[in-house]
């Protein structure tokens, strides 16, 4: 199974940008694919998880109505569009499979990608 992340980078606050994940290795039309975070110092934190059969979406308060997590079926990616974003968003992203889109554990990880908001 494998979970790789992309679009990552270096952006100025209350600017914009769109993860992906392509998920690999198996069947997912049974989990929730998700993203969560670490910034420096801080433990990791759930962001978003997307059920992947339904659609159903569930957020940390922190980031709702600026993240939204959408899904491809077809091309088995997941994706994080994240708008007005804030230095305070600044981590390591990580792409996350689990029974469950709450996502009180997690079956498989992404290694990460880095984002880094400007003030």
């Amino acid at each position: 199974v494998e979970l790789v992340e992309s679009g990552g980078g270096l952006v100025q606050a209350g600017g914009s940008l769109r993860l992906s994940c392509a998920a690999s290795g198996r069947t997912f039309s049974s989990y929730a694919m998700g993203w969560f975070r670490q910034a420096p110092g801080k433990e990791r934190e759930f962001v978003a998880a997307i059920n992947w059969r339904f659609g159903s979406t569930y957020y940390a308060d922190s980031v709702k109505g600026r993240f939204t997590i959408s899904r491809d079926n077809a091309k088995n990616t997941v994706y994080l569009q994240m708008n007005s974003l804030k230095p305070e968003d600044t981590a390591v992203y990580y792409c996350a499979a689990g029974k469950s889109v709450t996502m009180p554990r997690v079956d498989y990880w992404g290694k990460g990608t880095l984002v880094t908001v400007s003030s």
